[in-house]
């Protein structure tokens, strides 16, 4: 019979070198294994976690999850993982660099692998890593897939939604107003002779006068359903459920004078002294068979109507 092979190394240098923590307990929950990794960690040394009951040991502080799955491997022999995605801490052990007053838990994963003893007692081997790393990235990417979709659905100058975003609600709505037989109301904005502000106050003063009027427009919307849109370039678009035709012309109204009341200087319109808007209004119904196409059609055309006939004022379609 060949001798064994030295391997160079003890048992006890691999369980205290290794990157995760490793405890056993015995059927009495009693700590037979507690290796350097638990002791820096749970700040709690291996000569006194040793002979210790778990429970006991860190008291209040383990998780219903954690102990559920311990008794579960010990009683039953059953097999545990416990994910940071859905048991954050189940340990109170902290990143070792963390020395302020109240330290925040270390994220962890944790496997349970239940065992025989010599003797045939049942025990468990808790296998623990530190998934702070990973829960960090996986923030920082949903943050970023967060950002991804904000950008998809707001317009970059003003921060209002974007006309994509207009057209999905829009579609959304008309289903819902044709099930339930209620009215939409839209909304065709434009600024009056943004052309002429531009030309004459530079574009600087024109992205900031637009940001300005997007503003004032978004702050007027009061229900989760109400959408203010940017449509492109001066012209501006609101989808509102539920109003009559008086409600909504007189919503439009108000939008019209709370952007002449930001007094934001415009010397070469032709309808005041100051940044003003016109307002195409209309209110529908929408029937089973409607695809929507009349209701923008009306408010664009009452929109064409208001800067026909002077600009600066409201006028309802039909």
């Amino acid at each position: 019979m060949s001798s064994p092979v030295p391997l160079g190394f003890s048992a006890d240098e691999v369980v205290n070198n290794v990157n995760l923590g490793l405890v056993v307990v015995d059927r009495d929950l009693q700590i037979l294994l507690w290796n350097d990794w638990m002791s820096r960690h749970s700040r709690i040394g291996r000569e006194q976690a040793l002979r210790q009951n778990i429970i006991a040991l860190f008291g209040e502080q383990l998780t219903p999850g954690f102990l559920r799955a311990l008794n579960n491997a010990i009683g039953y022999g059953l097999p545990a993982i416990l994910s940071s995605a859905f048991h954050r801490s189940p340990l109170p052990l902290f990143v070792e660099q963390d020395k302020s007053d109240v330290p925040v838990r270390m994220h962890q994963s944790i496997i349970m692998t239940p065992l025989r003893s010599d003797d045939g007692q049942p025990t468990c081997l808790i296998q623990i890593s530190d998934s702070s790393t990973s829960v960090k990235r996986e923030k920082m990417l949903m943050s970023h897939s967060d950002a991804l979709k904000r950008e998809a659905i707001t317009d970059s100058l003003t921060g209002i939604y974007n006309r994509r975003f207009f057209d999905e609600s829009y579609a959304l709505a008309l289903r819902d107003a044709k099930r339930n037989h209620t009215s939409l109301s839209v909304l065709m904005i434009d600024i009056d002779y943004f052309k002429q502000y531009n030309d004459h106050y530079g574009h600087g003063e024109g992205d900031r006068a637009l940001k300005l009027v997007a503003n004032v427009l978004r702050a007027q919307m009061r229900r989760p359903n109400d959408v203010c849109a940017r449509y492109g370039g001066e012209e501006f678009i609101m989808l509102i459920p539920g109003f009559t035709d008086v409600q909504a012309e007189k919503f439009a109204e108000g939008l019209r004078v709370s952007v002449s009341d930001l007094g934001i200087p415009h010397e070469k319109s032709q309808s005041g002294a100051h940044m003003t808007i016109s307002v195409g209004v209309c209110t529908m119904t929408p029937d089973v068979s409607s695809d929507g196409t009349a209701l923008l059609d009306s408010a664009d055309e009452a929109l064409y109507r208001a800067k026909k006939q002077g600009r600066n004022q409201v006028v309802s379609g039909v």
